[in-house]
Parts: structure tokens; C-alpha cells; sequence
């Protein structure tokens, strides 16, 4: 069993102790961690719904003290996902319309396109790549410009882990610099193609130029958003391929592949938890909360709450009513969910054209990187 719920994030199986955990009290306090842990489907809807009182930063560090005074901190403080109130109302109604009026399929074709042309490296890197460059290609910068943004793009979300080191704090900065920079000249150069997801965003923005600062950095936190979150959806599809090995029948079609990934997503998804922090004492499911307290919400443990979603422990792609947390609930719910899905589909699509025997992948085994809440594969 994992230590604690994060360490679990990165175990081999954390699906046992989180069952253990919802077994437990509605919000048990963890005296390792400082802070009260909720793992009940029904529980963590309720917290995130409770916008007041909970916010998802905490009062008196809106940026982390580590990059704070830094490009990569503007950026961060920018991001409507980590800002609540009026900071998170300016700019997400206009991503999130231009989101949802994103053409999937040719999101589809653009990501295969990219997808297969992503150099021969190891595959827990293409992961990332594949994703992030076709988001890239989406926001309108030329294939020619895609290896530098994915590049710039794996550095700056070092910023997003509190286990990133000093130096990845430092080229995390310069990343960000060098993306507010180029998103800046691809607004203000020639109107970007209409087609464009960059053009979706600045006609729903009614954007002029120059551009602000912080819709430029919405702009990069499409991007970061797509990063690590997409690559583990990706990287644990394909895993859940390796273990039943029924699905490579359902791989053959686009809607199999889509259902793959959609019940990855719910299974054995890429973020396993997320945090909030107590703004103002509030009761929260018969507990007292105190200003200052943090939360953490296990999203993987309620996506196999059979409260929310019967036969939890079941892989099914026929799923009637698939229900699952990990892309957010309420305000926050992210709107980007159906592109991330599009994407890993196309990516494992990809990967599988590469890498037709899953039973030698299987066999070589894989970890996890590192974190604090994002479940990545590292394949042998």
C-alpha cells in the first residue's frame, strides 16, 4: 500500500488504498501531510462546488514562492484554472466558447498528421510531444516552429510541480518569456487563419491588439494545460491496452479508440488529485474547516466510487453513463475535456502504427514520473 495519497499517485496499483480511503471518514485529516483528505464522489463535488469558501490557491501565495517575481510567475498568476472571482471570469467564458466550437474532427486529422510527424525518440517523450505540438499547430504556429514550442513548453510546466529544482525553476522562466513572446507576434503579425484555434479565442476574447498580458498568458496555459495531463491519458490508454488485451480489437476503429481513452479517463486517469485551500471557516461534510486549511481531493479514488459510477473496478467501454472528476467539476470543470480526448485518441492511434507488439512493452513493464498528482508512464 502507498504511504499516503500522494505517493500513491505515482504506486503501481494505488486503486486498493483508494478504496481504503473512501471506506474512511467523509474528510479524514492527514497529519503527515497537514491537510484533510477527501476521497467520496458525493464529498468532492460538493467541495468543488463550494467556490467561496474554497479557493484553488491559497489566500496568501495566489503564485508559488518560488517563482513569484518571475515570467514564469506572470504567467502562473494569469492562468484562469489556478485564479478564482473576477481573475478567473475575464478570460475563461471566451476560451471556453472558442473550445467548444472546435472542429474535432480536424482536430483529429491535424493530430494524426503531427503525430506521425514526431521524430523516432523514446516513446515516453513522444507523449508529450504528439499532444503538445498539435495544440500548437492549432494555435497557428508553422510546423517549422513546432519542435522549439514543445521544447519551451515541457520546460515551462516545471514550474507547475513544487518538485521542480532551482535550474528547471530557471529554464521554466526563460520558457515562459520565450512563449508570451511568440504568442505576442503571432497575434499582432498577420490575422491568423479563421480556421485557427487562435482565432476562435481572440474573436470570442474580442481581443485587440496589443494583446494583455493576461490572455497572452491563457494563451500559453492552452498549452500547459495539454502537457502533462494529456501525455498521461495517452501514455495510461496505452496501458490499459497492454492489460486487456481484448482492445486491440476496439483500437481498430476511431470510435474504439475514443472510448479507450474516454474510459482511461475514468479508470486509470492522468490527474489524480487537485487541491483547494479554505478562504473563510466553513462546514464541510459535518467538518469544521478553519481559514488557512488545505484539501485534498482525490479525483482518481471518486472516478472508481461505485456511488458514482457502478461496476467501478471494471473496464468497460460500453459504458452507458461514464462519469469521472478528473477534468473538474463546476467553475473549474476543465472545457478543453473533449479536445484532450481527441488528442490521446489520435496520439494512440500513432503510437500503436509504431509500436504494433504491446505483449514486448508489457513484458519491458514501466514507472511513473515523479509528481505530486499527474500519473505518467516512463516505458522501459
Amino acid at each position: 500500500m502507498p504511504l499516503d495519497p500522494v505517493a500513491a499517485v505515482t504506486h503501481a496499483d494505488p486503486y486498493p488504498f483508494y478504496a481504503e480511503l473512501r471506506a474512511g471518514p467523509p474528510l479524514a485529516w492527514n497529519e503527515a501531510l497537514h491537510l484533510w483528505v477527501a476521497s467520496r464522489a458525493e464529498v468532492i463535488e460538493s467541495l468543488l462546488l463550494a467556490h467561496g469558501a474554497l479557493r484553488v490557491r491559497p489566500a496568501a501565495e495566489p503564485v508559488p514562492r518560488a517563482i513569484a517575481g518571475s515570467a514564469a510567475g506572470e504567467v502562473f498568476g494569469h492562468l484562469v484554472r489556478m485564479n478564482d472571482g473576477m481573475a478567473h471570469q475575464a478570460h475563461r467564458p471566451g476560451l471556453q466558447r472558442a473550445l467548444a466550437g472546435l472542429d474535432l474532427g480536424a482536430a483529429r486529422t491535424a493530430a494524426l498528421r503531427v503525430a506521425h510527424g514526431v521524430p523516432a525518440q523514446p516513446l515516453s517523450d513522444a507523449l508529450f510531444s504528439m499532444p503538445v505540438r498539435t495544440v500548437a499547430h492549432l494555435l497557428g504556429f508553422a510546423d517549422e516552429a513546432l519542435p522549439r514550442v514543445d521544447r519551451w513548453m515541457r520546460d515551462f510546466v516545471a514550474c507547475l510541480s513544487p518538485l521542480s529544482t532551482a535550474q528547471q525553476l530557471q529554464g521554466a522562466s526563460a520558457a515562459a518569456g520565450e512563449l508570451m513572446a511568440r504568442f505576442e507576434e503571432l497575434a499582432a503579425g498577420t490575422p491568423p487563419r479563421q480556421e485557427t484555434l487562435l482565432a476562435a479565442v481572440l474573436a470570442e476574447s474580442q481581443a485587440i491588439a496589443p494583446l494583455s498580458r493576461a490572455l497572452l498568458a491563457n494563451l500559453v496555459g492552452l498549452l500547459s494545460q495539454t502537457c502533462d495531463a494529456t501525455a498521461g491519458l495517452l501514455g495510461n490508454s496505452l496501458i490499459a491496452m497492454m492489460r486487456e488485451p481484448s482492445l486491440q480489437q476496439a483500437a481498430q476503429t476511431r470510435g474504439g479508440l475514443q472510448a479507450i481513452v474516454e474510459e482511461t479517463a475514468r479508470h486509470d486517469p492522468s490527474v489524480h488529485n487537485t487541491r483547494r485551500f479554505v478562504a473563510e471557516p466553513a462546514a464541510m461534510a459535518g467538518t469544521p474547516l478553519a481559514a488557512g486549511d488545505a484539501v485534498l481531493l482525490v479525483l482518481a479514488a471518486a472516478n472508481r466510487d461505485p456511488a458514482l459510477n457502478p461496476e467501478p473496478e471494471r473496464f468497460s467501454l460500453a459504458r452507458t453513463r461514464r462519469r469521472m472528476l478528473g477534468f473538474g467539476h463546476g467553475v473549474h470543470a476543465c472545457p478543453g475535456q473533449a479536445l484532450a480526448c481527441t488528442l490521446a485518441a489520435a496520439g494512440l492511434e500513432a503510437v500503436l502504427h509504431r509500436t504494433p507488439d504491446l505483449a514486448v512493452m508489457r513484458e519491458r513493464s514501466w514507472h511513473y514520473r515523479p509528481s505530486v498528482a499527474a500519473r505518467i508512464p516512463v516505458f522501459h
